[in-house]
């Protein structure tokens, strides 16, 4: 049979057979990924939460605002601090990840160390270009300025920017052991601490079994020495000094996590490949 004899087999337009392959597929794909799993439900679920307290907070003190001008906005710089220097750090590295670059640096005489310094260094960079922006804004917006707060400021600031690096850490361990089905992780992870921080309302309207949870953030710490700043006009140095302390303990932590997943994934080949 010459070549312009060969018999054609036409398809369907649209076939439902097709359809399913591609469902079956990606079923398989998120199945096989517990952090998507994870990512489905988490949202609705930690909004609830978290808004949940902020009504019952709000159903019993409320003149809670009209007390502590610009509480709400200075919870939402400082969480908005705690927030994008992890994903700072987090966000580096999964760009070297996306553009299949992660095993070209380790060819170099680059140590871990050294790589870490620098996603630190730029994290530091894209929070100050986020946040300050939007607390300038706030000032003729709404007549309140952040930097009233002072010299505790510069406290705050450094503790939950050192929280977000060692949260970052922990993140950038898990996805070299699970692969890039984890990158969801960069976005999800932090906001977990958010009914538990007391970014809102204070550490009291949570349920009893839960404070204890809470007392063992830095982030806690942080936004209760906030609000006795603006409420009370003085600075609670002993949350400062739980919030440092806390933050040494978990940066050690997350370091000696990252070094060692680093390893594993040299190991085992990892770095290049960056598949799930």
């Amino acid at each position: 049979m010459r070549r312009s004899e060969v018999a054609v087999i036409p398809t369907p337009d649209f076939s439902f057979r097709r359809v399913g392959a591609m469902v079956l597929r990606y079923w398989y794909l998120l199945r096989g990924s517990w952090p998507r799993l994870l990512e489905l439900a988490y949202w609705p679920t930690m909004q609830m939460i978290l808004w949940g307290y902020i009504n019952q907070f709000m159903a019993t003190s409320s003149g809670w605002v009209a007390q502590g001008a610009g509480v709400l906005v200075s919870a939402v710089l400082l969480w908005d601090v705690l927030f994008r220097g992890q994903l700072g750090v987090s966000i580096s590295f999964l760009e070297e990840m996306w553009s299949r670059n992660l095993g070209h640096l380790f060819v170099s005489p680059l140590r871990p160390t050294e790589w870490i310094t620098a996603l630190m260094t730029m994290s530091l960079l894209r929070t100050l270009m986020g946040v300050l922006p939007a607390a300038l804004l706030a000032i003729p917006f709404f007549g309140y300025s952040v930097f009233g707060l002072g010299l505790p400021l510069l406290g705050f600031f450094l503790n939950l920017i050192v929280l977000g690096w060692a949260l970052a850490l922990v993140i950038i361990a898990l996805i070299l052991r699970y692969g890039m089905g984890a990158e969801g992780l960069a976005w999800i992870v932090v906001f977990m601490l958010a009914p538990v921080s007391a970014v809102y309302y204070p550490v009291s309207v949570l349920p009893g079994w839960l404070q204890w949870v809470a007392w063992s953030l830095p982030s806690t710490h942080v936004f209760e020495g906030m609000r006795g700043v603006l409420y009370d006009g003085a600075m609670r140095w002993d949350h400062l000094a739980w919030a440092v302390g806390l933050n040494i303990l978990y940066m050690a932590l997350a370091v000696g996590v990252f070094l060692y997943g680093f390893h594993r994934a040299r190991v085992r080949g990892a770095l290049l490949q960056t598949g799930e």
